[in-house]
C-alpha cells in the first residue's frame, strides 16, 4: 500500500498510509479502536476501494483485479459470517467450492481444516451453536480452506477470554511456522508482542513507527522504565519537570513512566524499574502523554 487515503464523509479513516508485508512473516498491525486498521483490512481485500493512493496484493494491482487477489488470499473478519442454516462441516465444503479446491482434494481439505480448528468432535453441529471461540477458530480454518498464500486476520481475537485468546495464538504460530503470510490487525498489544515477527504502530490513519517488537521497543522505550507511583498532582508535577529536564515519559494508570530509564540514570526520580515492553511503545506514540 502506498500513500492509500480513504475517506467516509468528513471522517478521514485512512490517511496516506504506507504498508508493505514481506512473504513468509507473521505481520502486525497494532493500533487503538478508530485508526483504520478495519478499514485498511476491507481495502485489501477489495470490500473497500480507496480514494488514493496505490494497492497491490500478491502481484495484483487493487481493486482492478481484486477477485484473483482474493482466490489466492484467506479472510477471517472482525464478526462472524457464519451461515446459520450450515453445519461446521457444511461452512467448510461451501468454501473449498467456492474456492475451487478440486473435486478430488476437497474432502481431505475439509478434514485438515477441521483437524486444524479442533473441531472434529462438533463436524455434524449447526455453526451458529458453536462457542464464541469455536467459532472463531471454524473462520480461521475457512479461511484456510484452500491454502492461500497470504491470510488476513481481522481482530482474529477480539471479545475472546484469555484460555482461548491462548488457543488461537498457537493456531497463528503454526501458520507462521508452515511459512504462510499472516496480516493481522489487533489492538491487544501482548498479542502484536508475542506473535508478530514485524509490526506496524498505526494511528490517525498511518503508520507512526514499524519494526519488530524488539526494535520499537528498543528505539522508543529503551532497555528499562521506571514507574514512579503518586497522586494526581504529583504525577502532574514530576511531568512538568520530565518536560523541562527532557526526560521522555509516558502516564500508565496511577504512574508516571519514564522511559530509556537506563540513559537517564542520576536523573529518574526513585521507582519500580522493569523492563520495557510493546506496550510503552504504543502509549507513548498513540496516547495522550507523549513528549
Amino acid at each position: 500500500m502506498r500513500g492509500v487515503v480513504k475517506r467516509f464523509g468528513d471522517v478521514v479513516a485512512v490517511d496516506g498510509l504506507d504498508l508493505e508485508v514481506p512473504t513468509g512473516l507473521c505481520f502486525g498491525l497494532l493500533g487503538p479502536n478508530g485508526a483504520g486498521k478495519s478499514t485498511t483490512m476491507r481495502i485489501l481485500t477489495g470490500q473497500a476501494v480507496a480514494d488514493a493512493g496505490s494497492v497491490d496484493v500478491l502481484g495484483h494491482h487493487l481493486p482492478s483485479e481484486s477477485k484473483l487477489a482474493r482466490a489466492r488470499m484467506g479472510v477471517c473478519p472482525q464478526e462472524s459470517n457464519l451461515d446459520v442454516d450450515l453445519g461446521v462441516r457444511d461452512v467448510l465444503d461451501v468454501f473449498a467450492r467456492m474456492y475451487r479446491v478440486p473435486a478430488a482434494r476437497r474432502a481431505a481439505a475439509v478434514e485438515r481444516a477441521l483437524a486444524l480448528a479442533g473441531l472434529g468432535q462438533r463436524a455434524r453441529d449447526r455453526a451458529v451453536t458453536l462457542s464464541g471461540g469455536m467459532q472463531r477458530r471454524l473462520l480461521i480454518a475457512r479461511a484456510l480452506i484452500h491454502e492461500p498464500e497470504i491470510v488476513l486476520l481481522d481482530e482474529p481475537t477480539v471479545g475472546l477470554d484469555p484460555q482461548i485468546r491462548q488457543e488461537l495464538w498457537s493456531l497463528i504460530v503454526g501458520l507462521r511456522e508452515q511459512g504462510t503470510t499472516v496480516l493481522m490487525s489487533t489492538h491487544y498489544i501482548e498479542e502484536a508482542e508475542r506473535l508478530a515477527d514485524r509490526v506496524a504502530i498505526v494511528s490517525a490513519g498511518r503508520v507512526v513507527a514499524e519494526g519488530s517488537p524488539g526494535e520499537l521497543i528498543q528505539a522508543h522505550a529503551g532497555r528499562d522504565v521506571v514507574d514512579v507511583f503518586g497522586s494526581a498532582a504529583e504525577l502532574a508535577s514530576l511531568r512538568r519537570s520530565a518536560i523541562a529536564s527532557g526526560l521522555p515519559t509516558r502516564r500508565s494508570g496511577p504512574a508516571l513512566t519514564y522511559l530509556h530509564a537506563d540513559s537517564y540514570d542520576g536523573r529518574v526520580p526513585e521507582g519500580v524499574r522493569r523492563n520495557a515492553t510493546l506496550e510503552d511503545v504504543f502509549v507513548r506514540l498513540t496516547g495522550d502523554y507523549v513528549e
